[in-house]
Formats: structure tokens, sequence, C-alpha cells
């Protein structure tokens, strides 16, 4: 399989260390999320936020040269959920709209015969 940086990918957690946990992505490649790309937050315990044999979703931040170890992120995919819910929270508080381009359209007609005049 080909992967591209930016991309985010399905793995699963293979160790933990003190400095990030290690992801299994397929039989030729693995990868590393830092300890500072595991959250937002500050992240004293790796262990708290992931453990061993886990699913997690990664996104990839750079590719070795060897092609076969990746720096990995999670903390990318769960900011771009939290915007995204965020986002759709805000479309639902809009509130509906009484005025706009129909308004204006149905005012065209009378604006165009008195601009004639």
């Amino acid at each position: 399989m080909r992967y591209m940086v930016g991309e985010v990918v399905e793995g699963v957690i293979t160790g933990i260390q003190p400095y990030g946990a290690f992801v299994y992505l397929d039989s030729k490649h693995n990868g590393l999320i830092h300890i500072s790309e595991i959250s937002e937050r500050f992240v004293r315990d790796v262990h708290t936020y992931v453990k061993i044999n886990e699913r997690v979703k990664v996104k990839i931040l750079d590719i070795d040269e060897d092609g076969i170890h990746f720096k990995l992120s999670l903390k990318a995919v769960e900011a771009n959920k939290a915007r995204s819910l965020r986002k759709r929270k805000m479309i639902q508080e809009l509130p509906e709209m009484k005025k706009g381009f129909s308004s204006l359209a149905a005012k065209l007609d009378t604006w165009i015969k008195e601009a004639i005049e």
C-alpha cells in the first residue's frame, strides 16, 4: 500500500513508551506517535490515552527516507473531529432567515420601474 503525508489512516497500537506509542499500519509500515502528538492537552502518561492492541486513526505527518517508518499524529485527527462537531453545532444554531435574496427578487421589478420613471 502507498501512503502519503497528510493522509488519515487506521493502525493498531503495538507498544507504548514514555515518549510515545508505536503503531502497526500493515506488514511493511509502522510509525510512532510522539507524546507531543497524542493530545492537545498536557500528556503525563501515554497509557492514559492509548492501550496496546487498540485501533486508532492517525494522520501521517512525515515519512522517513526508507518509506517504512512514519511520524504520526493522534491529536491532528481529534482536532479535525472537534472542529467538525463545532462547525455542525454552529450551523444548527443559525436562526431562520426571514430576509434574503427572495425578498430582493420580489422588489426588483418595482425598483426597475421606479428607475425608468
